[in-house]
């Protein structure tokens, strides 16, 4: 009974918390203000006002957690909307999932050869531009730690959704197709929520581009450990 009591408590700090996070970011609308950034922080600071410990949040957050692969295979949804528009434009959108996946992962491994980074790290953050359930499997097989590439995927998320508009603005990047694919090979599920924003054509390009990510990152990973012999 108190193991649910507890459960029921973190699923609805996570809820409230997000929903209201998410209110915030609606009305404002500033990337830093994304709710997946301003939620995780007030959980965190709650968590530690109140001390209670990270196992006891996962007695509920597991449940929300489980949630995340079903939530990836609902983007086929939009993806059979805009089928007839990606099969219109299945050249531009392979080649733009191709060079971000790989050049994600390559750009690690250059650093971490350049600067000597731990292996286990290294393996770790190669699959950071990856969604989460498979960048975990991904890391396990690489010998690279699942907690560490949980970490690197969500900061890559963040961080791309953060900096996204300042380099569209730049770039002049207008068109739905290239935000979409930047969107999801550099930030994969949260660069897709973001790309929501676009319309639904950029949705849709990120949904495919991190669907397609994941599946050539799952390949890509092991080539790119070897070539760089990391």
């Amino acid at each position: 009974m108190q193991q649910a009591s507890l459960a029921f408590c973190m699923i609805l700090l996570t809820v409230i918390a997000y929903l209201a996070m998410a209110k915030v970011y609606k009305r404002y609308s500033y990337s830093f203000l994304i709710p997946v950034l301003t939620a995780t922080t007030i959980i965190i600071i709650v968590l530690s006002v109140f001390h209670i410990p990270y196992e006891s949040y996962m007695v509920g957050g597991q449940w929300i957690s489980s949630l995340l692969g079903p939530s990836v295979v609902a983007l086929a949804y939009p993806l059979y909307k805009q089928r007839r528009f990606l099969l219109d434009h299945l050249l531009p959108i392979a080649g733009g999932v191709l060079v971000g996946a790989s050049s994600g992962m390559v750009t690690v491994a250059l650093i971490a050869k350049i600067f000597g980074i731990d292996h286990s790290l290294t393996m770790s953050l190669i699959p950071k531009s990856i969604t989460t359930p498979v960048a975990i499997e991904v890391a396990k097989g690489l010998g690279g730690n699942a907690s560490l590439a949980v970490v690197s995927v969500m900061f890559a998320g963040i961080f791309g959704v953060i900096v996204a508009p300042t380099i569209y603005k730049l770039l002049r990047v207008h068109s739905p197709l290239g935000r979409g694919i930047a969107l999801g090979s550099a930030s994969h599920a949260i660069g897709t929520s973001k790309a929501a924003e676009y319309g639904e054509i950029a949705f849709s390009m990120s949904s495919i581009t991190m669907a397609l990510c994941a599946i050539i990152g799952s390949v890509l990973g092991p080539i790119v450990v070897w070539l760089f012999h990391v």
